[in-house]
């Protein structure tokens, strides 16, 4: 049975950036546990305090249905007998069923690390291995600098190898530590180390950017234990990503190492150890990025109207992606198509409100605007040409000003910003505060818009950014601003383009709260406005 060994608790918490709790770490487990991985590696007991706990708590916290627990650690000190090396104890103390213990295998670490024989280091692996497996424990062996060692003296670095499993390790895993090999390299070490009988494990780092690509050539030359981690997270430039090599063994190579299902869950998955870790998520990531999908380019979009594999080496939803179209001067009609459609609105192939939509975006973006990381915006652009230039949209904004002022004794400045909001013929206006403007500035909308849609989701204001998108001096500056807010269930950007940094915030927010009072439903009440609006979002035209 081929092996998915994940050490993303272990070797990827020595990732730059990175720090997790015993809480943290058990959350991962369970969900590397659901993704399918064989086994799960919790960490180094005895030499950490924080993974000691962590197999202590695992013992009466953690259920695994799918994976092993796996602890890990050294070999047995040169000057100590195995039955009494306190790091070997600690590893049966942890209770797990797996072992996997790290030896050098570089003739030159040996010597200056270890400061030790060759052949003590040889009799520490057999004493080591030997003594787990007769613990009761499955045993693997990491071979450290392996490729490395193999290249400055093949016959020890295979030494090792068979030493290892003549006393009983399960499999020995050649680790490509410092991640400088080439997959030719990798494969053609891991065959001729394979005509040992052994059963052959690989770990490799990124340094050369080769990790996945190493992974696979070992795989390709016979080796059937991977170790990897989520994310590709590790110390320096990261280890084997996880999702890409468990895709790629099940979908290019045939090797079911999860389910189908399993693997559908992958980009959620993903996204869930994401959240726990804190660690930045990288857009382009194969299979499951948010951009892994992604296409911008009109001729792409056209391609794929036709046929989704023309541009897509899968179908998004096997790993739990999706596929999304961005919008941009580089768009055709039928990126605007496929965009309506991922929104919900029926647009027939070739129709004159693409065309029109299509011109629009190419007309704004080259003054300034971005429609691909503004999908609420861009939804109210097509909700206009929808309608024919009729205006869908349930508020104006009459007139705004900011003010910043700053009290004498030199406390913390204030802005205060007033905002008067126009339904059909009835104007409100409001007032709100807040140490910048376009925070000052949602709270003056907000309070105005209250009188007249109370039911209106609670937005929050998650991010802004400005960027000066044109330079120049003064007023020739073009500023643009991105801005995020959720509704507590979901969330989605705007974006406002002015010359005036304030001006452009100020219509990134009304976008955004004309979008939630449009995906809402709402009226304005009848006791304010006389009579009702309906609002529904592409009533005349959604299809879901």
């Amino acid at each position: 049975m081929f092996q998915l060994y994940d050490t993303t608790l272990r070797d990827g918490t020595q990732g730059e950036g990175l720090a997790l709790t015993v809480a943290d770490k058990l959350a991962i487990a369970r969900h590397l546990d659901a993704f399918g991985v064989t086994f799960v590696e919790g960490g180094w007991p005895g030499a950490i305090p924080k993974d000691t706990e962590f197999f202590r708590r695992a013992q009466s916290e953690l259920t695994l249905r799918n994976a092993e627990l796996a602890a890990f650690g050294s070999t047995r000190r040169p000057d100590t007998a195995v039955a009494t090396d306190s790091q070997v104890t600690a590893l049966l103390a942890a209770q797990a069923p797996v072992v996997t213990i790290v030896a050098k295998s570089h003739v030159r670490h040996v010597e200056l690390a270890l400061r030790t024989t060759l052949a003590q280091n040889v009799a520490m692996i057999r004493d080591t291995v030997r003594h787990l497996v007769r613990a009761g424990r499955r045993v693997f062996l990491d071979a450290e600098h392996f490729f490395e060692g193999y290249l400055a003296d093949p016959f020890y670095a295979t030494e090792i190898v068979r030493a290892a499993a003549e006393a009983g390790a399960e499999a020995v895993v050649l680790c490509d530590t410092n991640g400088g090999m080439l997959p030719d390299q990798v494969g053609a070490i891991v065959t001729a180390v394979g005509e040992t009988g052994a059963r052959l494990g690989v770990h490799c780092h990124d340094d050369s950017g080769c990790a996945v690509a190493n992974t696979l050539a070992a795989v390709d030359a016979g080796a059937d234990h991977v170790q990897v981690t989520a994310h590709g997270i590790g110390e320096r430039c990261g280890n084997a990503n996880l999702f890409t090599v468990a895709a790629n063994l099940v979908l290019k190579k045939g090797i079911p190492v999860v389910s189908e299902d399993q693997l559908a869950s992958m980009a959620d998955t993903a996204r869930r150890i994401t959240a726990i870790t804190g660690v930045h998520a990288n857009r382009a990531a194969p299979y499951v990025g948010a951009s892994a999908f992604a296409h911008k380019a009109g001729l792409h979009a056209s391609a794929l109207r036709v046929d989704s594999t023309l541009y897509q080496h899968i179908e998004p939803n096997a790993v739990g992606n999706a596929r999304r179209t961005l919008v941009s001067d580089m768009a055709g009609r039928a990126s605007i198509e496929l965009k309506a459609n991922e929104l919900g609105y029926a647009l027939t192939a070739g129709s004159d409100v693409a065309a029109r939509v299509t011109e629009r975006v190419k007309t704004l973006e080259n003054h300034g605007y971005a429609f691909e990381s503004a999908d609420a915006s861009f939804e109210l652009l097509l909700r206009e040409e929808l309608r024919e230039g009729v205006s869908a949209r349930p508020f104006d904004v009459d007139s705004w000003q900011v003010t910043v002022r700053q009290p004498k004794s030199g406390g913390a400045v204030v802005n205060v910003a007033e905002v008067a909001v126009r339904v059909g013929d009835v104007l409100r206006s409001a007032t709100g505060e807040g140490t910048n403007a376009i925070t000052a500035l949602d709270r003056a909308l907000r309070a105005a818009l209250l009188e007249f849609f109370p039911g209106s989701p609670r937005l929050e204001l998650v991010d802004h950014r400005v960027r000066i998108v044109e330079e120049g001096a003064g007023s020739d500056q073009v500023a643009r601003v991105l801005a995020s807010f959720h509704d507590g269930s979901r969330r989605w950007k705007t974006v406002g383009v002015e010359a005036n940094v304030i001006g452009a915030s100020l219509r990134a927010l009304v976008d955004a709260h004309q979008y939630a009072v449009l995906r809402g439903g709402l009226d304005p009440t009848d006791s304010v406005s006389g009579r009702t609006r309906r609002s529904q979002i592409g009533a005349d035209h959604v299809r879901t």
